[in-house]
C-alpha cells in the first residue's frame, strides 16, 4: 500500500490527515511539539477568529453551536483538538517529533521526487514514503525588520506578545495595521495605555458584520458576483465606519477595490482612533534608543514596539535546492498545492485565500489525493505532474490572495486533474 507523510498537527495537518484516511491511504503525521493545534495554542489572548463560527469549519465537523459568532482563540483551539479527537488523530499522531529532513530518493533522469521521499525525524531515519504532504504552516517563522536592532526598550513580535503584562510603560508603538496588528493596537488601547499604529500605507477597513451579521453571511451579497461582492462591501464599510479621511493620520488606500490591496477586518481599532486611544503613524525612518524617528520627520518616545510585521515562509527539512523560490517563497501551481521543481510533495496551507482558512486544507488535500490516484496509475514511477502544471498555469508567489482568484485556480486544477483521469499518463509522464 501508498504510505504518504504530513508534515505538522496543526489545521491543515489533522484536515490533511483525515482526508488520506477517508480516501484509503496509509498516512503518517510528525508534529514537533506534544499538542493539536498548531498557532491557537500559542497566539495572543485576546485573538478571536475574523471569520465567522458557521463558515470556518472542517468538513461533516461543525463548531458547537454555542460558540459565539467569533469564537475566542482558546474555542477555535479547543474545536481543533475536539476534531482530531473524535476521528482517532490522537493515537496516529507522532508528536514531539520534529522533522530533520526531507530528501527526495535518487531517481535516475527521472523528476526529482519521483521516486519518493526519503523522511528523517529527532528519532531517526523513518524510510521512504511515496509522498509527503507538507503542512508546517507559515505562522511560526517570525519577521521582524532590521530597523528593529537600534531599540532599546521592550520589544516583542506580534507571535511572542501575549497581553499588557509583557509590556513595560505606558507608551506603545504597533508597527503594522493587519488583523494582528490591529488586534494588539485596540487589546492595548482598552487597557488605557498610550499606543500608536505604524501605516506606511493605506488599508481598506471592513467591520465584521453588516446588519448585525457576519459579513460572509449577509445573504443578498451571494447573488452578486465577486467584483460586485466587492463594490457593496465597499459601499456598506463607507456607510458604517467611513473612510479613511474621517481618521486622524490615516492614510488612503492605493487601490479603490478591496481585491487589489490590503484589507482589515476590524472596526474596535477605528473606535479607539476616534476616541484617541490609538494614534496613526506613518513609516519608520530610524530607531535611536527609545526614540523612534518617522518618515515625516517626527519623532516621539516609547517604551515598547510590537512587530506586528508578518512571517517568513520557513521549510527548515527541505534543502533549498528541492525546489525553486522566488521572493523568499516556493514557486507553487495547483492553488499552491505544488512546488515548482519536485513531485510526489504537497503543500497545504502554504497559501491563504481571503476568508475562512479551516475549509481550504481539505479541499486541497482531496485534490491531492487525486494527483496521488495519477501517480499510483502510472505506475512507480509516477508522472511529472509538477513539470506538467508548470506549462498550464501561471506561478503563484502569493500567501494572501483574493478568495475569488483562488478558487479559479482550484477550479483549473481540478478540470486538469479531470482530464488526466481520462487520459491517464498523456504527455506527463515522468
Amino acid at each position: 500500500m501508498s504510505r504518504y507523510c504530513v508534515i505538522g498537527a496543526g489545521a491543515a495537518g489533522v484536515s490533511a490527515l483525515q482526508q488520506l484516511r477517508e480516501a484509503g491511504y496509509e498516512v503518517e503525521c510528525f508534529e514537533k511539539t506534544d499538542r493539536v493545534g498548531g498557532h491557537w495554542h500559542t497566539d495572543y489572548d485576546a485573538l478571536h477568529l475574523i471569520t465567522s463560527r458557521d463558515m470556518t469549519h472542517f468538513e461533516g465537523f461543525p463548531m458547537p453551536a454555542d460558540y459565539p459568532h467569533f469564537p475566542r482563540k482558546d474555542q477555535v483551539r479547543a474545536y481543533i483538538e475536539s476534531y482530531a479527537r473524535h476521528h482517532g488523530h490522537y493515537e496516529l499522531i507522532n508528536f514531539n517529533t520534529p522533522v530533520l529532513s526531507v530528501t527526495p530518493v535518487p531517481a535516475g533522469d527521472g523528476p526529482v521526487g519521483s521516486a519518493g521521499w526519503r523522511v528523517v525525524t529527532s528519532r531517526g531515519d523513518e524510510g521512504v514514503f511515496d509522498g509527503v504532504l507538507v503542512a508546517n504552516g507559515h505562522l511560526w517563522s517570525a519577521k521582524v525588520p532590521a530597523v528593529a536592532a537600534g531599540f532599546t526598550g521592550v520589544q516583542l513580535h506580534s507571535s511572542e506578545y501575549k497581553n499588557v503584562a509583557d509590556l513595560h510603560g505606558e507608551r506603545v508603538l504597533v508597527v503594522g495595521a493587519g488583523n494582528s496588528g490591529c488586534d494588539l493596537a485596540v487589546d492595548v488601547a482598552q487597557h488605557r495605555l498610550e499606543v500608536d499604529v505604524v501605516m506606511h500605507k493605506g488599508i481598506h477597513f471592513q467591520p465584521k458584520t453588516y446588519f448585525g451579521v457576519p459579513r460572509a453571511e449577509v445573504p443578498f451579497l451571494a447573488d452578486f458576483s465577486p467584483d460586485e461582492q466587492d463594490l457593496i462591501s465597499r459601499l456598506l464599510a463607507r456607510v458604517s465606519i467611513g473612510e479613511a479621511k474621517n481618521y486622524p493620520g490615516m492614510p488612503i488606500p492605493e487601490s479603490r477595490t478591496l481585491a487589489g490591496g490590503a484589507t482589515t477586518v476590524n472596526d474596535l481599532m477605528l473606535y479607539w482612533v476616534h476616541h484617541g486611544r490609538i494614534g496613526i503613524k506613518p513609516g519608520i525612518e530610524r530607531i535611536e534608543g527609545t526614540t523612534v524617528h518617522f518618515a515625516d520627520g517626527t519623532s516621539k518616545e516609547y517604551d515598547n514596539i510590537l512587530w506586528a510585521t508578518g512571517f517568513d515562509v520557513s521549510l527548515p527539512f527541505l534543502d533549498d535546492d528541492q525546489i525553486n523560490w522566488r521572493s523568499g517563497v516556493p514557486v507553487r501551481y495547483a492553488g499552491g498545492i505544488l512546488p515548482e521543481g519536485a513531485e510526489k510533495l504537497y503543500f497545504i496551507g502554504l497559501i491563504a485565500p481571503r476568508g475562512p482558512q479551516i475549509p481550504i486544507y481539505g479541499v486541497q488535500t482531496k485534490l491531492v489525493a487525486r494527483m496521488i490516484g495519477l501517480h499510483d496509475q502510472a505506475g512507480p514511477r509516477g508522472l511529472a505532474l509538477s513539470n506538467y502544471f508548470a506549462t498550464v498555469q501561471e506561478p503563484e508567489l502569493r500567501i494572501d490572495i483574493v478568495r475569488a482568484i483562488w478558487n479559479d485556480q482550484m477550479a483549473d486544477t481540478s478540470r486538469l486533474i479531470s482530464a488526466l483521469e481520462a487520459v491517464p499518463a498523456a504527455g506527463v509522464a515522468a
